[in-house]
């Protein structure tokens, strides 16, 4: 079973609607990994039924016994991170600025703070539009570890690969190079880095390599929206040659792409489109490599 992770240096890339399209082309043959789980979009595309969901706990949030609490004041005048207040007379722990780090239940004279799990999402395993299944969660607001929660969903999604015996593995990976791209391309077997014709896009696209070299993935790059300029353009070119990144493909600026997410349909749903041809030969050359 081997594993491709989709990635950007930066957001706007369109990584997501060209993971949704390749996992349109896929078909059943895949199960797909929603791992941008701080902003994810996949289901507009793909339209999960969202049959499966789980709570996702990680670290922990302090909570104070109001009938136990004797207001003495110890706790918010030792806590480093102002998450403790004062609300109506009553001491009350803010849980968004909560780090989780117990001290003020282990220095509370009348053990009224206990630290309990925290909830910070919930985690699906959902039927799509093409028959696959797909992995995916939501982050609630505020909530932080992220990057675990991407290794839920990619150890949920393995774990069915497995089982249902499938070969390949699409994960959408979050765009930039912290803790959830980390996390995504953990156990990779090929990475797609999308990038566009920008002097932003080309700096965070050498970014982004450089974190993929680190963990010694082969990777492809894809320029979208290359036409928009030739000579940014060719300056990716050459970088990915010279540090033997596989050129995957150019794939020309198309107002399809906004009438497809307005339908909530992949660009490979568009039999008239100049662009399918392209990601159908870039999907079938990303399954041979």
């Amino acid at each position: 079973m081997k594993e491709i992770v989709v990635i950007s240096g930066k957001g706007g890339t369109g990584k997501t609607s060209l993971t949704a399209s390749f996992a349109y082309l896929g078909a059943g043959e895949i199960i797909v990994a929603d791992c941008d789980v701080d902003a994810a979009d996949m289901h507009v595309f793909l339209q999960p039924d969202f049959a499966n969901e789980k709570d996702f706990y990680s670290g922990q949030v302090a909570v104070i016994d109001p009938g136990i609490c004797t207001d003495c004041g110890k706790c918010a005048r030792t806590c480093r991170f102002d998450a403790i207040r004062v609300i109506n007379g009553r001491h009350t722990v803010n849980a968004l600025d909560c780090e989780g780090c117990g001290y003020c239940s282990r220095i509370c004279p009348v053990n009224a703070i206990t630290d309990k799990d925290n909830h910070v999402g919930w985690w699906y395993c959902s039927a799509i539009k093409t028959g696959a299944k797909m992995l995916h969660a939501k982050m609630k607001v505020g909530a932080e570890n992220s990057g675990k929660l991407v290794a839920r969903v990619k150890k949920e999604a393995k774990r069915i690969a497995e089982k249902e015996k499938k070969k390949l593995v699409l994960v959408d990976g979050s765009p930039g190079i912290g803790c959830p791209v980390v996390s995504s391309l953990s156990g990779a077997s090929y990475v797609i880095l999308v990038t566009e014709p920008t002097v932003s896009g080309l700096h965070d696209l050498q970014r982004v390599s450089e974190l993929v070299g680190k963990f010694r993935i082969r990777s492809g790059c894809i320029v979208n929206k290359a036409d928009l300029n030739r000579h940014k353009r060719d300056e990716i070119h050459a970088y990915l040659k010279q540090n033997n990144i596989d050129h995957l493909a150019d794939i020309p600026y198309d107002e399809t792409f906004t009438r497809a997410m307005v339908s909530g349909k992949t660009m490979t749903e568009f039999t008239g489109s100049r662009v399918r041809k392209i990601l159908e030969s870039t999907w079938n050359k990303i399954v041979n490599k």
